[in-house]
């Protein structure tokens, strides 16, 4: 699968543009603000709905204008094509259509063109809380098993009802226990579903990290995940029906896969502390390449990789092992952003691997930055 075409309208710093691309390898070289990102955002739109970077798709409408529009045009291994359409208008809800048909659920586009982003913001896995490494390995899972999605939507429904009963019984004095049951049965059916399938994501997904960190880093250090999960090998249910005293004390559900997190570790340590900003880009590459090939492995054909500002912080060794990885016959189509074009010349002069190298303009005064 690969995108060959994307044209633009309104989209944060582009008034109109249209790309065609190679199916292997593509760089957008340019200064700092031209937009080189913002592309990369567009095309994760086509495949995940949404921006990487906001939740708020109004703020991604160029300034002066009344919506964006983004298309895609995609081929799969039969030589079928896709056409992908993202529209948002002022005061309107986000339109997504797929061959000029309108999704119903956002949802059910999920997965369907698989992506992988690496970007600066990846070391927020590292440094933030544990919200973030939830969404994380939700999202990958989402990509292939939809049944995975739903319970986690009628999850996150039951918690916030839960979490509303138990207010409410703190603020009024009172306990109803077969009220509270209602959503309970909910949380611990959806939640042991979702506990069982994070586990055997990460069985499978771990080793696939630390082989690619292996590459990277040539061997010299050794990581490891480790699955925080607040149930200690009992029954799932007897572990959240032992909590109600603690909830009902705390006004708010304390148990539960929301509360799960991932430790993060660099030779025996975490690497939130002791990793230097080298070895803690290194860690989040490792983990997006080890889901590139998660997510081969399970839809049978090549996601696209999207690679931002990667050559920072890593040294020549790391960075040269990176784009000798990612040229191989492994990955698929791959789009890199860099300020240096003269860095990306360098790396091609010594590769025949199909590529093209797109040099972007300034921008323009008062557009929006990337």
């Amino acid at each position: 699968m690969y995108l060959q075409k994307l044209t633009l309208a309104g989209f944060k710093n582009y008034l109109q543009a249209e790309f065609i691309f190679s199916d292997k390898i593509n760089c957008f070289v340019g200064n700092n603000g031209v937009g080189k990102t913002n592309l990369l955002d567009a095309i994760h739109y086509l495949s995940f709905c949404k921006s990487f970077f906001t939740s708020l798709d109004t703020q991604n409408i160029r300034h002066g204008e009344d919506y964006f529009a983004i298309n895609g045009t995609f081929r799969k291994g039969n030589d079928a094509t896709d056409f992908v359409q993202c529209i948002q208008k002022r005061n309107y809800r986000k339109r997504f259509l797929i061959n000029k048909k309108e999704y119903e659920r956002l949802a059910d586009h999920i997965g369907s063109f698989p992506l992988v982003m690496i970007s600066p913001y990846d070391r927020d896995l590292i440094n933030d809380g544990s919200d973030l490494r939830r969404k994380y390995i939700d999202s990958v899972i989402s990509q292939f098993d939809k049944f995975y999605l739903d319970d986690l939507i009628q999850y996150n429904k039951a918690l916030f009802q839960r979490n509303a009963l138990l207010k409410s019984f703190h603020e009024q004095n009172y306990f109803d226990a077969t009220s509270l049951e209602i959503w309970d049965e909910q949380m611990i059916r959806l939640g042991e579903e979702v506990f069982v399938k994070r586990n055997e994501f990460l069985r499978q997904f771990i080793p696939l990290f630390q082989h690619y960190f292996q590459f990277l880093s040539n061997g010299s250090e050794i990581v490891d995940i480790k699955y925080l999960s607040q149930f200690n090998g009992n029954s799932y249910r007897d572990d959240f029906k032992a909590a109600l005293s603690r909830d009902r004390a705390a006004h708010y559900c304390t148990m539960g896969v929301h509360k799960d997190d991932l430790e993060l570790i660099l030779d025996n340590f975490p690497v939130k502390k002791y990793g230097s900003q080298g070895q803690q880009k290194s860690f989040v590459i490792a983990m997006k390449l080890a889901q590139f090939e998660y997510t081969k492995m399970l839809k049978g054909f090549k996601p696209i990789l999207l690679l931002d500002d990667v050559f920072d912080k890593l040294d020549d060794l790391r960075a040269s092992q990176l784009i000798k990885l990612v040229s191989e016959h492994s990955f698929g189509q791959v789009f890199i952003t860099d300020t240096s074009r003269e860095r990306i010349l360098s790396i091609f002069d010594s590769m025949t691997i199909d590529h093209e190298i797109f040099t972007l303009p300034l921008p323009i005064p008062n557009d929006s930055l990337s």
